[in-house]
């Protein structure tokens, strides 16, 4: 009696540990890596960068405004001789000045130059939100590949647990028929020798599930704490098209973006450039407080000015050497570049979207055999199993049909993981990997 309280005991604590341990889904998965993946971070911040940078704050279009104040103090010895013949020394005489005003300095017209270059921050900001798209996107095509890897060695892991309890039930079987005479020894043998190999390769698929939720936790930003288990189950997207994620493509791809959105910086470059050729006028003024206390030698004791200065002034730089004309032409053809590469990348990105499409079509025709390879296994090992058990196969069989199943399991949770992580690369060729709930 006492031994059946301890073996319920131990099974309740089994169960009780079991529910503790925390499911993480896809969905957190993908919420965990969009807040704390490092990577993610770091987009943001650059995000929040090009963000103040395009603030009218850093155009160029507000005025600078600066204030001065100073003074001056003196001690000197000084001798003077008027007109009259009269002469004046003056031992320690004293003198000081003192100063201050606000100054205001404002370009009214640099040849549109701040004009373009502000628009270009704006266009700035605008590329590195898709510079963080795309990380943002990489980043989550990372996370379902260790995501899923986890999920397949899970599944893995369930497969060989399950051949462990055949080949134990196998060598308990084997121990009675040699104890009773119905076979030898080298059954028994075989079977623990199987046990073995069945054993080692658990333990070895067992690290690598803990190296593997290792793998996903640090791209998690190191959010799960303790154990846990992710989905297994995955829905295919069977209603996609072709076509329509072609077009898409074209219109939403974010490596496409970016390069539409380098060639429009470009094209303000060369017009903040021209800029140089164009005059400037600038508006200055000031408000300023002068003071000054004259020594004993001087005609005036002392004198105080207060006054409002403006003035406005034309700058134009008529010839520079140049450097205007030579920036302007490099301009041009760092633009006439970003075009011919916008050709070329729109060439590799259709190349990439057919393979991957052709991929992920593959893959699924792939999964759908090895799950009928799985029916045709199970099938062939059940009927094995029970011949085995009447003593009309050999342990050799028994154990070839064994491996056979294990083998299609594996290969059929490779085929699913395969083929949903292909599927998740033709949304993100697409653009619309961030359109779909995961």
């Amino acid at each position: 009696m006492p031994n059946k309280l301890i073996i319920l005991f131990f099974a309740f604590v089994n169960v009780v540990l079991l529910n503790a341990q925390q499911e993480l889904s896809s969905a957190e998965a993908v919420a965990y890596a969009l807040e704390y993946n490092h990577g993610i971070k770091i987009a943001k911040n650059s995000v929040e960068v090009a963000e103040n940078n395009a603030s009218v704050l850093n155009s160029g279009y507000l005025p600078s405004i600066s204030g001065l104040a100073g003074g001056s103090y003196n001690v000197s010895d000084a001798e003077t001789e008027f007109n009259d013949g009269r002469v004046t020394s003056l031992r320690a005489a004293e003198s000081s000045r003192y100063n201050a005003s606000i100054n205001l300095n404002y370009t009214l017209f640099d040849g549109l130059g701040r004009y373009y270059d502000y628009k270009s921050l704006k266009e700035d900001y605008q590329l590195s939100e898709l510079e963080a798209r795309e990380t943002i996107e990489n980043t989550i095509v990372q996370m379902f590949s260790v995501y899923y890897n986890v999920a397949q060695i899970t599944e893995n892991l369930k497969a060989v647990k399950e051949t462990i309890d055949v080949s134990k039930d196998r060598l308990t079987r084997a121990e009675y028929q040699f104890d009773y005479g119905q076979n030898t020894k080298l059954d028994v043998l075989n079977a623990e020798v199987d046990i073995n190999n069945d054993s080692i390769n658990l333990i070895n698929i067992e690290q690598r599930l803990i190296n593997a939720k290792r793998d996903l936790n640090f791209v998690l930003g190191s959010t799960v704490v303790g154990d846990f288990n992710v989905e297994t189950m995955v829905d295919f997207m069977l209603d996609l098209n072709k076509e329509v994620l072609h077009e898409r493509m074209k219109l939403n791809n974010v490596t496409l973006l970016q390069l539409d959105k380098n060639i429009i910086i470009s094209e303000y470059t060369i017009k903040a450039t021209k800029s140089g050729y164009l005059p400037a006028i600038g508006l200055s003024g000031s408000y300023g407080w002068n003071k000054n206390n004259n020594n004993a030698a001087s005609f005036a004791k002392g004198s105080q000015i207060t006054g409002l200065n403006a003035g406005l002034n034309l700058t134009w730089n008529l010839f520079d050497g140049g450097n205007t004309i030579t920036r302007v032409q490099n301009a041009k053809l760092n633009l006439e570049a970003q075009q011919l590469q916008k050709d070329q990348i729109i060439t590799g990105i259709e190349r990439d979207f057919n393979n991957s499409w052709d991929d992920y079509q593959n893959r699924l025709r792939i999964y759908r055999v090895q799950e009928e390879n799985i029916k045709t296994s199970q099938n062939n090992f059940d009927r094995t199993q029970e011949k085995f058990k009447l003593g009309q196969v050999s342990s050799i069989e028994f154990r070839q049909a064994q491996v056979n199943l294990v083998t299609a399991e594996v290969s059929r949770n490779q085929a699913k993981f395969e083929a949903k992580l292909a599927e998740l690369i033709v949304l993100q060729l697409s653009g619309e990997l961030l359109n779909v709930e995961f």
